[in-house]
């Protein structure tokens, strides 16, 4: 289960902690960070399957223009939008941006886990299906193996 990574994005720190060591303690590889900015610049160095992510963050970046920049760096991770702020438009907005969820807090870690878990499941039916097809590409064109990326 250790390839399955997680990033949590959310500026109350309590909550954040908190739901990165209960993931921990299950021993899921989850980090977290505070801010939308914090969180583009990571998913820029390292992968993650599954984003948790604060809607409603102080600062430059909210969590839906977050969402935008993280589907730009990594368009297959998948991303729970989380808020305290129940608003149908922002949810609306965050699902035709590519969310793969939409949580209203206090979420019940159970529920945020079996969110996780499809969430997971998806992008790894989605990464298959590129492996796939990147295998029957290179039995029909042995030759382009170093042609192209």
């Amino acid at each position: 289960m250790d390839m399955f990574r997680i990033l949590v994005v959310d500026d109350e720190v309590d909550f954040l902690e908190t739901i990165v060591n209960r993931l921990q303690k299950r021993k899921l590889n989850a980090s977290g960070v505070t801010s939308g900015e914090e969180a583009v610049e990571l998913l820029q160095k390292e992968l993650f399957d599954v984003v948790i992510l604060d809607i409603k963050m102080p600062g430059g970046m909210d969590g839906i223009e977050a969402l935008r920049e993280i589907k730009k760096i990594q368009p297959l991770v998948e991303v729970i939008l989380l808020t305290g702020h129940a608003s149908v438009e922002t949810s609306i907005e965050g699902m035709k941006l590519g969310a793969f969820d939409y949580c209203l807090k206090p979420i019940k870690f159970e529920d945020l886990l079996q969110k996780m878990a499809a969430a997971f499941s998806k992008k790894s039916t989605h990464d298959k299906k590129i492996r796939d097809a990147k295998i029957q590409q290179l039995i029909r064109h042995p030759g382009r193996v170093f042609d192209q990326d």
